[in-house]
C-alpha cells in the first residue's frame, strides 16, 4: 500500500505554509526496480526536497525536472531505465524502467489530498485518482464507500468511469494506471488516470490443506486476497504446494480464528471434510465478521453437517450466513473449475449481484454509483 503519510501528508503541510510544491510520484515499474508504485518524492520552491522514487538513481534528474515544472512546463510522465534515450546518464543501476508522474500540486488536488489523509487516519478505504494527461493533467479525485472528493475535470462520464473502477481496485487493494478515451469511455487509451489505493488486502481463511485449497488460494491471491490456508495436520499443509500461494498455519480453527479479526471484505472457506475440524471452524467463523463463510461437501453431507450445528445452538439467522455447498452451479468437477465456481459466488456475494448470465440479464453490467459530491 502506498506510504501516504511520507508524501501526500508533507505535501499539505507545505502547501499549508504557502510553499509551491511539485511531485514526482512512481505510479509504474517494468521489471527489477527498487521502490514500488505509489513512492513520491516532493521538490519545493526553495529547492527542498522529501522522499525518493529510485533511492537515488534518477532523483537528481527529477529535481531538475520539478524545477521546470514550477518554471511552466506542463505536467509529464518521464520514463527513466537503462535503455530509455531519455535516461541517457541516469539509467536506474538494476535494470529497470521506472514511469514517474512530474506535476505541481495545484489548488484543486489539496481538497482530493485531505479528504483521503482524512480517510487513512480514520482508517477508512479510499483511492487517490490523479489525471495523467491532458491539460488538465494532475488533477486529483478522492474515491472511497462513502463518497467522493474532487473532480479530474474532463468529463463527467469520466468521473463515473474512474469512480467505478477506483473502488474496483480499492476493493482489492490494488494501484494501478488506467487508461480512457477523451471522452472517459473505458475502451481507449486516450487518457491515463493513476489510481492509489489506499486499503488493506481482504483477507481469505481456508481450512483444510486439500488440492481445492491450492487450487482456490492461487486464483484468490491474482483477486488482491491475502490467503490463509489453515490445517491442524502438519504433515499435510507444509506441502511447497501450498506456501507457494498462501500463508500456511498449523493449528486447529477455532483457535486460529479467535486471533483473527475479519470484516465484511474477508472470506472463510472449510474444506476439511471432517466434522471435528468442520463445525468448530464454521462456529468460529459465525463469531467474526467475516462477509462470505462457505464450506465444501454434497448436500447430504451438508444436511448432516446443518443437524450438527443445530444441536450444538446454532439458529437460522447465523445458519443463513453459511453458503454449503459453496461455489456457483457451472458444472464444476476439478479443482481448478471449483476454485472458479467459488470465487465467483464470493465475488456475486461482495457485489450484491445475482450470478445470472449477462446475455440474459436486463440491468446495467456496471450499475452507476450514487452520485456524490
Amino acid at each position: 500500500m502506498p506510504q501516504l503519510e511520507d508524501s501526500h501528508g508533507i505535501a499539505l503541510d507545505w502547501l499549508a505554509q504557502g510553499r509551491r510544491v511539485v511531485a514526482a510520484s512512481l505510479i509504474e515499474t517494468v521489471g527489477s526496480a527498487p521502490l514500488d508504485a505509489g513512492a513520491e518524492m516532493l521538490v519545493d520552491d526553495a529547492g527542498r526536497i522529501e522522499g525518493s522514487v529510485t533511492g537515488g538513481c534518477v532523483e537528481g534528474a527529477l529535481v531538475e525536472e520539478a524545477e521546470a515544472v514550477l518554471k511552466g512546463t506542463p505536467a509529464h510522465v518521464s520514463i527513466y531505465g537503462i535503455s530509455d534515450e531519455e535516461a541517457v546518464g541516469v539509467g536506474l543501476m538494476c535494470g529497470g524502467t521506472v514511469h514517474v508522474f512530474v506535476h505541481e500540486i495545484g489548488a484543486q488536488a489539496q481538497e482530493a489530498l485531505a479528504a483521503t489523509r482524512a480517510a487513512v487516519g480514520d482508517g477508512r478505504p479510499v483511492a487517490l485518482a490523479t489525471l495523467l494527461d491532458g491539460d488538465h493533467a494532475g488533477m486529483k479525485m478522492a474515491v472511497g464507500p462513502d463518497g467522493v472528493v474532487g473532480t479530474l475535470g474532463v468529463t463527467d462520464l469520466l468521473d463515473h468511469s474512474v469512480r467505478r473502477d477506483a473502488l474496483g481496485l480499492l476493493d482489492q487493494g490494488v494501484t494501478a494506471v488506467r487508461r480512457y478515451s477523451f471522452e472517459g469511455e473505458v475502451m481507449g487509451s486516450d487518457l491515463r488516470v493513476y489510481v492509489e489505493s489506499f486499503a488493506t488486502p481482504p483477507e481469505m481463511v481456508i481450512f483444510g490443506a486439500i488440492d481445492f485449497s491450492a487450487a482456490v488460494a492461487r486464483i484468490a491471491g491474482e483477486l488482491g486476497y491475502k490467503v490463509t490456508i489453515c490445517d491442524a495436520r502438519a504433515p499435510f499443509v507444509q506441502s511447497r504446494r501450498f506456501s507457494s500461494v498462501a500463508e500456511i498455519v498449523v493449528d486447529w480453527p477455532d483457535r486460529h480464528l479467535r486471533g483473527r479479526e475479519l470484516g465484511p471484505r474477508d472470506v472463510v472457506l472449510v474444506f476439511t471434510h471432517d466434522s471435528k475440524f468442520d463445525e468448530p471452524a464454521l462456529m468460529a467463523a459465525l463469531e467474526t465478521n467475516a462477509g462470505y463463510i462457505g464450506a465444501l461437501g454434497s448436500r447430504q453431507t451438508q444436511e448432516d453437517r446443518t443437524a450438527r450445528l443445530r444441536a450444538l445452538g446454532v439458529d437460522d439467522d447465523a445458519l443463513a450466513r453459511i453458503s454449503a455447498p459453496c461455489g456457483l452451479d457451472i458444472g464444476a468437477r476439478t479443482p481448478a473449475e471449483t476454485a472458479i465456481s467459488i470465487l465467483a459466488e464470493v465475488i456475486a456475494n461482495h457485489t450484491h449481484r445475482g450470478a445470472g448470465r449477462l446475455v440474459e440479464a436486463t440491468a446495467p453490467i456496471h450499475p452507476r454509483e450514487a452520485e456524490v459530491g
